[in-house]
């Protein structure tokens, strides 16, 4: 049973944030802007609006290298920053680093809010400090009014729907159904974040050209994020976005280099021989078992089916004293065969300690001496991500002078969630169990033996799993052209609609036309009736 505010994987309904919200937090409100002066001046009009106290919002415009330099209303309590490094995410760090808030709200200079936005957000985050809220937009491409209207609606409808978040939340039962990516919905037109998240993952990553907001929400994701969509906190983005206007040459340019960091992006890494610089998972083994275990260990996770893997090496490298003049009788003699026959292994990282890179979403720790079948890392990886579980435990074996030897696969961003809600001396791994769920295996089952050597048949087992990852990639691919399409038949839908109103009321008014001439008509008959009458009678007068 889940406990009361502890969420299971991203169904953040058991948060049931208080509609009679006693405010306590405090937001930072961050806006990059270069040029848009007409537009800023709306949004930070709409800022002074907000239902949420003023003494709790700080809001920090930083000015990313305009000309002229971006200026501010006169009564505002912003702050204005510049920053000369060009581009959204360094202006975004700019302003992060001078934010104070308990909350960052990121927020375009060309996105207005209505006036219940940041309250509905703040709601969220006073019920859990591991959330990210996301708005939602609507495009409008209606003519920028010289001051802000006092009914946005009316001004800026007809607008657009953000079709794309719309479609993530409806298809994922509004991002509560085990969805795989719910960091998806970290945009940073209208998106908040706890602070401590942000501390946790780090900035943005100023060396991406594009796609910064769907890395950083990655990485907060890995931090233990909960992804929130929040219909109530909605906003008006003043014109359509540029991937609006070049959805695919933006994801071509986003592609290339969001698969290197966003593991969880499979079917941009189709390639059986490359290497990233954020593998999908580390498999962590003590480098002090003695050579010929560990070689069997590294050797079979290396010969496996997944080349999507790193090995992370635990043991005394830097320390390391060999002895050149008796090297059969060296004391060190064991950990000096593990750091030469594995130090030029790219694959292979020795280190002090079992400290993994965050961004890894799994974490295989594996006792030397034992060796993986070569498809056993694959299916071990394919139930903790198709049930959601944060960890997979896998007997290996059991003995009364041994006792319980067992492997772990760690879902890193279910122990970084279960580190922020357990309370003090709370076992770890029951926490994991309560928001993501623990299972164990038979190491057997899964083709974990103690024989070495490279595991045989590997070229064929290999060729199957590329097959079956370049169907995956393609059958992903037909789903984002599918996806594509229903998007643009929504757009056209929208629009037959629109078309539909405005033909109504012209028929509308072709029939209110008709009915006038209709009644002149009708006039003129009676006047020609009457005055042939008249001339009628005074003919026979006459």
């Amino acid at each position: 049973m889940t406990v009361r505010g502890r969420v299971r994987g991203n169904d953040y309904r058991v948060l049931a944030p208080d509609d009679h919200l006693t405010p306590r937090l405090t937001v930072s409100v961050v806006i990059p802007a270069y040029g848009g002066q007409d537009k800023l001046d709306l949004v930070l009009a709409a800022l002074a609006r907000q239902t949420y106290p003023a003494e709790l919002t700080e809001i920090i415009v930083v000015d990313n290298g305009s000309t002229p330099p971006l200026r501010l209303p006169g009564g505002t309590s912003a702050k204005l920053v510049r920053c000369e490094r060009p581009g959204r995410a360094a202006a975004r760090n700019a302003g992060l680093a001078r934010a104070t808030g308990d909350v960052i709200h990121w927020l375009d200079s060309d996105v207005v809010l209505t006036p219940g936005a940041i309250e509905a957000h703040m709601r969220w985050h006073h019920a859990a400090p591991y959330l990210v809220v996301t708005g939602y937009l609507r495009f409008t491409t209606a003519e920028l009014p010289d001051e802000l209207p006092d009914d946005l609606e009316k001004h800026f409808e007809p607008a657009e729907p953000h079709t794309w978040i719309v479609d993530l939340v409806e298809r994922t039962g509004g991002l509560t159904d085990n969805p795989q990516r719910p960091f998806s919905l970290h945009v940073g037109g209208a998106t908040s974040v706890s602070a401590r998240l942000v501390e946790a993952a780090g900035p943005m990553d100023e060396e991406l050209i594009l796609g910064q907001d769907t890395e950083m929400g990655y990485r907060l994701a890995q931090a233990g994020a909960v992804f929130v969509p929040e219909p109530a906190a909605r906003a008006y983005h003043l014109g359509p976005t540029m991937r609006m206007r070049d959805k695919q040459p933006i994801d071509r340019v986003s592609h290339a280099f969001v698969a290197d960091r966003i593991p969880a992006y499979r079917w941009l890494r189709g390639h059986p021989g490359r290497q990233w610089k954020v593998p999908y998972v580390t498999v962590v083994v003590d480098g002090t078992r003695g050579y010929d275990a560990v070689r069997t260990t590294v050797d079979a996770v290396l010969a496996g089916t997944v080349p999507d893997v790193s090995v992370l090496l635990t043991g005394p490298w830097a320390t390391l004293d060999r002895d050149p003049r008796a090297p059969l009788r060296d004391p060190n003699l064991e950990l000096v065969l593990v750091h030469g026959h594995y130090r030029h292994e790219g694959r292979v990282r020795l280190a002090e300690t079992a400290d993994v890179d965050p961004a890894v979403p799994f974490v295989l720790h594996l006792p030397a001496g034992w060796a993986p079948g070569e498809d056993t890392l694959a299916r071990l990886l394919d139930l903790a991500r198709d049930d959601g579980l944060g960890l997979v435990n896998v007997l290996l074996h059991e003995s009364d002078a041994e006792g319980v030897v067992s492997a772990r696969l760690e879902r890193a961003s279910a122990f970084a969630r279960a580190r922020i809600v357990a309370d003090p001396g709370e076992d770890l791994d029951d926490v994991v169990d309560e928001v993501s769920g623990v299972t164990w295996v038979e190491g057997e089952t899964y083709g974990f033996t103690t024989e070495p050597g490279v595991p045989q048949g590997r070229r064929g087992a290999y060729r199957a799993r590329m097959e079956a990852q370049e169907e995956a990639a393609r059958l992903a691919k037909e789903a984002e052209r599918l996806r594509a399409q229903v998007t643009k038949w929504r757009e056209e839908a929208a629009r037959w609609r629109k078309s539909t109103v405005e033909l109504r009321r012209e028929v509308g008014a072709l029939r209110r036309q008709l009915a006038a001439a209709n009644r002149a008509q009708q006039g003129l008959r009676t006047l020609v009736s009457t005055t042939m009458k008249r001339a009628l009678r005074k003919r026979l007068r006459g």
